[in-house]
Parts: structure tokens; C-alpha cells; sequence
């Protein structure tokens, strides 16, 4: 079992957990996942690791309370553990030194996976620019940290509390535009399945490569059970064992969408079991 070194609420409903996983420290790198279970009746989930110490031999998962497992892992408090917990996972991040700038966006609960992509680039020699956004500024996560990952950090907030008034779509644009497309070799976009796909049709009619990291519904992540297959330049690919990123300009954004959409009723069936037999959990 795995010992929850600290739990901290970051943001509404957003959480940062230090895990003790020294094996996983050690081997992870920049774009691998974990998955885990809370307790023997609990489901399977993916996340993606934020951070880690491989010194101290732990890792941070950063996480937002949306369904009844994630609420669960908010409930736990340090001291607690996990009941399983396995990676890394996926194929990490191909990182080396590019030619030209390299972009990282983050969108909301997506700051957290693209941030130990950004510091990776930087640690190769890369000019990083990273634009980070959420619908508001008390729900930006993990500011400083990407400021230390980054050359340069732009920030948006849909209601404009906070940086640009608008969406990371509309920053990434400008920085296509003053940087110039043929500069840019890499944008790497992470976050809600709309957000990276509308990163994907701003960066298409310039060329620029553009990876995004896909979330789809995943049960063993071995490559065994095809839950998680999404199309990519026509063909199936399995997002735990081929990805989780791929080029977002061939990813299938409809299929994945109505994959992701499946269980939805079920998922809410399941929150609102929890809440009576809990009661509701409100993030102070």
C-alpha cells in the first residue's frame, strides 16, 4: 500500500497528493501516468504524474474532485494509503533539443501533465513559452511552478480576472504570430478534450506540430482490454501502451468525444450514491 504524504486543496475542488512511491520516482519520466485504486470496490483511474522527488522518493498527482473516485482520493488525508498504485505508465514525452521554440499549453486540470513536459524541454536547452489558463483565476493551478519550468509564461482566464481576458487559444495564436510559424517546433497542448482540440485547428493551417495528451476511459492500461482505443490517421491506437500523447492534428476528437461520454450517466449515478452515504463533499 502507498502512504499519502500530504493532501492539499490547490484550487475549488482541485487537490495536489505527495505519494510515497520511490520505485516510480525513479523510473518516471515526462508524459507517463499512473493508475490507481483506492480501496478494493474502487474503479481504476489514470493521472497523470505532476511532479516527483526521486531523492525523497515520492511523486505528486494533482487532481480535480469531478466523480466519486477522485472525490474519495480528496477525502484521504496523509497518513492514509492507497490501495494501489502502478506505473509509470505509457510512452513518455519524446524530449530533445529542437530546433526552434517549443510551446506548452495547459488548460485547467491540464497544467499539471504539461508541467513536468515544459521542464524537461527547458532541462534540454529549449526555449519553452507556456500558456496557462482556467475559467477563472482562483482556479489556476500551479502558477509558480510553470513560471520555474518555462522561459517565458503567459496566463489567460476565460472571465479575465487573471492575465489575458479570453481563452489559451487566442494567447497561443499571438504567439504564433510573434514568434513566426516556421520558429515554433513543437506545441504540446493539454487539457479538456474541446480546449485541445481548438489548440489543434489554430496551429493546422500553420503547420506546427502539435501534440495533445488524450484521457480516454482506461481499465487495465496494459493494451488487453480496448477501453482506451481512439482513432489516429484512421487506425486504432491504444492511448495507455501507444500514447497517452499523440499528433493532435490526426487524433479522431469526435470519436473520443462520445467515447468519453459513455458512462456519464453511470458516473453520476455512482457520485450521487456516494453523497448520500457520505454526505456531501464541499472543498473549503
Amino acid at each position: 500500500m502507498f502512504e499519502i504524504v500530504s493532501n492539499e486543496v490547490l484550487a475549488p475542488t482541485v487537490y495536489r497528493m505527495v505519494l510515497r512511491a520511490p520505485d516510480i520516482a525513479t523510473k518516471h519520466r515526462a508524459g507517463n501516468f499512473v493508475m490507481l485504486r483506492v480501496h478494493e470496490k474502487g474503479e481504476r483511474i489514470p493521472l497523470t504524474v505532476a511532479d516527483k522527488d526521486a531523492t525523497a522518493g515520492t511523486i505528486t498527482l494533482v487532481f480535480q474532485a469531478v466523480g466519486k473516485t477522485t472525490t474519495e482520493l480528496g477525502e484521504l488525508k496523509a497518513g492514509d494509503r492507497l490501495l494501489d498504485l502502478v506505473g509509470p505508465l505509457g510512452k513518455p514525452t519524446r524530449v530533445e533539443k529542437f530546433d526552434g521554440v517549443t510551446v506548452c499549453v495547459g488548460g485547467g486540470i491540464g497544467v499539471a501533465p504539461v508541467h513536468p513536459i515544459a521542464c524537461a524541454l527547458k532541462a534540454a536547452g529549449n526555449r519553452v513559452i507556456s500558456i496557462i489558463g482556467a475559467r477563472s483565476k482562483e482556479l489556476l493551478v500551479m502558477e509558480e511552478e510553470m513560471v520555474r519550468a518555462s522561459t517565458e509564461l503567459l496566463v489567460a482566464t476565460d472571465d479575465g480576472s487573471y492575465g489575458h481576458a479570453g481563452f489559451v487559444t487566442e494567447v497561443l495564436q499571438q504567439v504564433i504570430e510573434r514568434e513566426g510559424k516556421d520558429n515554433i517546433a513543437l506545441v504540446m497542448a493539454i487539457g479538456p478534450v474541446p480546449m485541445m482540440r481548438a489548440c489543434c485547428k489554430v496551429t493546422e493551417p500553420y503547420g506546427v506540430h502539435t501534440e495533445v495528451s488524450l484521457n480516454p476511459i482506461m481499465v487495465d492500461a496494459t493494451g488487453m482490454c480496448g477501453a482506451c482505443r481512439v482513432s489516429v490517421a484512421g487506425e486504432t491506437r491504444f492511448a495507455c501502451v501507444d500514447g497517452p500523447e499523440f499528433n493532435g492534428h490526426q487524433v479522431d476528437f469526435d470519436e473520443l468525444t462520445k467515447r468519453l461520454r459513455i458512462y456519464l450517466d453511470d458516473e453520476k449515478r455512482a457520485m450521487q450514491i456516494h453523497q448520500e452515504q457520505h454526505g456531501s463533499h464541499v472543498c473549503h
